[in-house]
């Protein structure tokens, strides 16, 4: 549990990643709430913080009834409705069947599609058929508006099964043809779409510092797989049975990072642009990270000086895992050595214009195929061996999911029962893929060291203060060690 100035800053934020973490009983209305509740922030000194709505209710508040923290994730377990429309749209994005779609969302919170159904409409006003029909709709407005893609094929990227229904669906909800919009955006703007490519933007909140995520990705770049040049980042793509590349430019003065794909990944563009909205940390909050965690002193200079630095995801929650496993105990360096030989083992080859791209990452079921002696073989420790084939098992069976949004304790104590997973790996891995703000991997030396050569047990404890961002205070931290 965070302390109360910590759970407050949560509080205040209404970052939907703190959802189910704790919770708040307001002394002035003895009512508890979740804190992703939407009505007015109540004063610090009136709020009392939990860990559970059991130790809530036995101090006497009673439920909200608007955020309502039965529906909290643990409890019922289904989270608010963000969180529902993510799991709705990250489901869709990688099933055709709407039905199958529903019933693995339900079946991953422990529910029945219909209870699915009932929760979506009490908290949105809305079904989840709405609910899809409403986010394909406003991908296909972004792709008429922004690129030059035949309406045809703008239908089937945004989900819907005929061009007829799309037609009528958007005709319904905004009371145009895509035809008409496409003609007035045309006239509007002027496209440069390639012959092979269109160009989408995906918005942040500025400030972002952007050449500090490239070079933190550039050092951890796996050959062949990715590029990073001083303005870009580009890589190869396997999602589903779609392959292809993109490549991602900063566009400042719109506050957006622009998106080049191939046309390949046009069936798999939702699945696509989630994932590199994760990869780059598009949905952060700048200015509240930055208020809090500049308030001490070991962090406010690198917060005032590197204004938007970000936590840089994972592409591919495997792939990072892998990466991290090889990361242990060795330098970045050396372990960005390993990570493209086993690219280069185990990778499949694919053509692109570029020829710094001409691999795809490894898949886990990939893996599971190949020996101990294999891995081993790439002058990998035959113990990270063993730990990379647990890991690839786990994945590709199902049983680990790493992707954004999963609940980073229950997964954080998966990942420490595989051989070779401790703390730190674990933290990484959730700091990354998981895309958890409050991550700590105090046994970092390099961490330890900048805070003054402390054991893991004092890094852990002097980073109570920087809750709930401890996962970009550690960034802040790094970022001294490289400037040094």
């Amino acid at each position: 549990m965070m302390d109360n100035n910590a759970a407050y800053q949560a509080l205040t934020s209404r970052d939907v990643r703190f959802d189910g973490v704790f919770y708040v009983g307001v002394t002035s209305t003895g009512i508890y709430c979740r804190p992703i509740c939407p009505v007015k922030a109540p004063r610090q000194e009136n709020c009392v913080f939990f860990d559970s709505a059991e130790a809530a209710e036995k101090a006497s508040f009673r439920p909200c009834l608007r955020c309502r923290p039965e529906l909290a994730p643990g409890n019922a377990p289904v989270d608010n409705a963000h969180r529902i429309a993510g799991l709705l749209v990250q489901r869709i994005d990688e099933s055709e069947e709407d039905g199958e779609s529903l019933f693995n969302i339900a079946r991953q919170l422990g529910i029945s599609a219909r209870q699915l159904r009932r929760i979506v409409q009490q908290q949105l006003g809305v079904s989840p058929r709405e609910l899809k029909r409403t986010r394909r709709l406003l991908l296909a407005k972004q792709l008429l508006t922004e690129t030059q893609l035949p309406v045809t094929e703008i239908a089937f990227a945004s989900g819907f099964t005929s061009l007829r229904r799309f037609n009528d669906a958007f005709n319904r909800q905004y009371r145009m043809s895509p035809s008409r919009l496409r003609k007035a955006a045309t006239d509007e703007h002027q496209h440069v779409d390639a012959a092979d490519t269109s160009t989408l933007q995906l918005s942040y909140r500025p400030p972002y510092d952007w050449q500090a995520m490239l070079a933190f990705l550039r050092l951890r770049a796996i050959k062949d797989v990715e590029l990073i040049t001083e303005d870009s980042y580009a890589r190869t793509v396997r999602l589903g049975n779609c392959t292809g590349w993109v490549r991602v430019t900063h566009a400042p003065a719109k506050h957006a990072l622009m998106v080049e794909f191939t046309h390949s990944l046009t069936p798999v563009l939702p699945a696509l642009l989630r994932r590199l909205r994760n990869l780059f940390d598009l949905a952060a909050r700048p200015d509240l990270i930055a208020a809090h965690l500049q308030q001490y002193p070991l962090l406010q200079q690198s917060v005032l000086s590197h204004p938007g630095l970000r936590v840089p995801g994972a592409y591919d929650g495997f792939e990072m895992a892998i990466r991290a496993i090889l990361g242990q105990q060795i330098t970045v360096k050396a372990a960005t050595t390993l990570a493209c030989r086993f690219a280069d083992a185990f990778g499949a080859h694919i053509a692109t214009p570029f020829t710094e791209l001409s691999r795809l990452s490894p898949l886990a079921t990939r893996i599971t195929e190949a020996s101990i002696d294999d891995i081993a073989s790439l002058g990998i420790v035959s113990a990270r061996a063993r730990c990379i084939l647990a890991m690839a098992q786990a994945c590709a069976s199902g049983e680990l999911q790493l992707e954004a949004g999963n609940d980073p304790d229950k997964a954080i104590a998966q990942l420490v029962t595989l051989p070779g997973i401790g703390q730190w790996t674990a933290n990484y891995i959730a700091m990354r893929a998981l895309r958890w703000p409050d991550a700590f991997p105090k046994e970092d030396i390099a961490i330890r060291n900048n805070l003054g050569g402390v054991s893991a047990k004092q890094a852990e404890e002097m980073s109570q203060a920087w809750r709930p961002w401890r996962s970009y205070a550690v960034m802040h931290i790094w970022k001294n060690m490289s400037a040094k």
